[in-house]
């Protein structure tokens, strides 16, 4: 099993590789800067976990 502080640490190690990505390797990448292109960047990852956990919880409820 693991425990609580593994957890955490994976997390956090996690997190900071991605902010490292995204730090140095967001400005090679071609995005115009325009209201579109923000919102779709900032609605996409909670549309796409809503859209996990409902498939989930539908899921969830069927009969076997």
């Amino acid at each position: 099993m693991n425990s609580p502080l593994n957890v955490i640490l994976k997390v956090m190690l996690a997190s900071l590789a991605l902010a490292v990505a995204i730090k140095y390797g967001g400005p090679m990448l071609p995005i115009p800067a325009s209201a579109p292109v923000a919102l779709t960047l900032v609605l996409l990852p909670t549309l796409l976990m809503g859209i996990a956990l409902v498939w989930r919880a539908w899921q969830a409820n069927e009969p076997s």
